[in-house]
């Protein structure tokens, strides 16, 4: 065979197994990791304001009925985390973004590790607990899962995962973004650290 003809037989293999790789999930997390970390996908911290009419009187109470559970059936409930700020990302084991942001989310965890005024709660939201705690320890991730045990405000949770929720110490929704984001961004440390410090 010639050359030319190698060429192309390898440039035809490069190509299929690229597609291929991007078709994988493992594939789409890992190029959209790399897409992280050239700065895109920042998320929206940008106060959250909402008008009296976008908020619905069934929303208030309902965020402050939020419950989640954990691995071994122990209830939080956010009006119990009064006084601390809480970060909330909703996401789902099939879900390829939501696989690729979660190391971010691991290094800001780390990065406020030791503060006692901040919770994290990743909630799965299909209740998928096996393949959850799987895909934690395939990643090496310590991230504390949790699980719907109420019905999630609109407020909170839109029509898309990921979707990530931060709480001031009040219990007021500080910042919502929606889609994949890099968490682990000096801007979002920023921004946490000044709603604990508040």
């Amino acid at each position: 065979m010639d050359k030319k003809k190698i060429g192309k037989v390898v440039s035809n293999v490069a190509f299929f197994a690229v597609i291929i790789f991007l078709i994988l999930p493992s594939g789409r997390a890992w190029v959209q990791q790399g897409l992280m970390k050239l700065g895109l996908f920042k998320p929206n911290l940008e106060r959250f304001e909402q008008s009296p009419a976008e908020v619905s009187a069934s929303d208030v109470i309902e965020s402050r009925r939020m419950s989640f559970k954990d691995d071994r059936g122990d209830i939080v409930n956010v009006s119990d985390l009064k006084g601390k700020v809480v970060f909330i990302n909703f996401w789902a084991t099939w879900c390829p973004p939501c696989k690729a942001e979660m190391p971010s989310i691991q290094r800001l965890k780390d990065a406020l590790e030791g503060n006692t005024q901040i919770e994290f709660l990743l909630v799965e939201i299909e209740g998928e607990q096996q393949k959850a705690r799987a895909f934690m320890m395939e990643e090496g991730m310590n991230l504390p899962i949790f699980y719907p045990k109420s019905e999630i405000p609109n407020t909170w949770l839109g029509q898309s995962i990921p979707s990530t929720v931060i709480l001031d110490k009040d219990g007021k929704l500080a910042a919502r973004h929606e889609g994949m984001a890099d968490y682990s961004r000096k801007e979002v440390i920023d921004f946490i650290t000044e709603l604990i410090n508040k």
